[in-house]
């Protein structure tokens, strides 16, 4: 089972707390796949919602594919996420209710599929974005330093 990443939502790390991850397929027309193929996605402000029983992925950008000509979608277009009817409720009841967000975490072909990992997220707040950078700083400088005494 081969897994091969092709995007990744840094800024949702940074913006949110994941408290749960799950995968979903999604469905694409075939230029889409192509362009995912040469790295053409931004997932920078994607978010899901939950509309009559199905699961969307709005605001991800996948960019035309240059070969293509009339079978090029929208870019932006909202697509479907494909999940067991069942977990779609379950998410979509713990949305309603406990205020968290559904937010893409990464894109990824698993074999020849196309999966998106979605992540149930809680917002930081000001103060926690700053602990967790000062954090990131901290070890890295620790990192640093520890990389220095043993070249010594």
């Amino acid at each position: 089972m081969g897994i091969k990443k092709i995007a990744e939502n840094r800024k949702a790390f940074h913006e949110y707390f994941v408290l749960e991850r799950f995968e979903a397929g999604i469905e694409l027309a075939g230029t889409e796949v192509k362009s995912i193929r040469a790295g053409q996605v931004n997932m920078k402000d994607a978010f899901c919602t939950v509309k009559d029983g199905e699961l969307f992925v709005r605001g991800m950008h996948i960019s035309p594919y240059e070969h293509g000509n009339i079978f090029n979608r929208d870019p932006v277009r909202p697509r479907r996420l494909l999940m067991h009817k069942r977990e779609i409720l379950k998410l979509n009841a713990r949305v309603m209710q406990d205020g968290v967000a559904l937010i893409p975490l990464s894109l990824y072909f698993k074999d020849s599929r196309v999966k998106l990992e979605l992540g149930l997220c809680k917002g930081k707040k000001l103060h926690d974005k700053r602990d967790s950078e000062a954090d990131r700083q901290s070890k890295r400088d620790i990192d640093r330093m520890m990389k220095e005494k043993n070249f010594q």
